[in-house]
């Protein structure tokens, strides 16, 4: 068993969509549950969660001599990561698999990641 990471690899700003109704919201987050609970089931599942919005960030950047800590993500960019999951499949393509129910929901593309075996153990 091998673990892959799962995110969107664009927001709806870089992707050009437009913003979600607070109904397609609603609809969207039921048919998110219910593939989580079939992430679940498949003995898949091993960490998932969504993230504040980037301007609730605070950046941690040490030096030899200095800590400075900053309010707000990193870089400005048009992309930032608003959650991911962490699954365990048999392979790549198991991932892609689930990797392709998740993007058809939220309608972006979805980066598929293995975890360094070292990492997993």
């Amino acid at each position: 068993m091998t673990y892959y990471m799962l995110r969107p690899a664009g927001t709806s700003a870089a992707t050009g969509r437009r913003p979600m109704t607070e109904l397609e919201i609603k609809q969207t987050t039921q048919a998110i549950r219910a593939l989580e609970a079939d992430m679940k089931a498949g003995g898949a599942w091993v960490f998932g969660g969504r993230l504040h919005d980037p301007s609730t960030a605070t950046v941690v950047r040490a030096t030899e001599d200095d800590v400075m800590i900053t309010d707000g993500p990193f870089a400005e960019t048009k992309d930032h990561l608003g959650g991911l999951y962490v699954l365990r499949t048999d392979d790549l393509d198991g991932a892609l698999a689930w990797a392709a129910k998740v993007s058809g929901l939220i309608g972006t593309a979805i980066e598929v990641r293995p975890f360094l075996a070292e990492m997993t153990s």
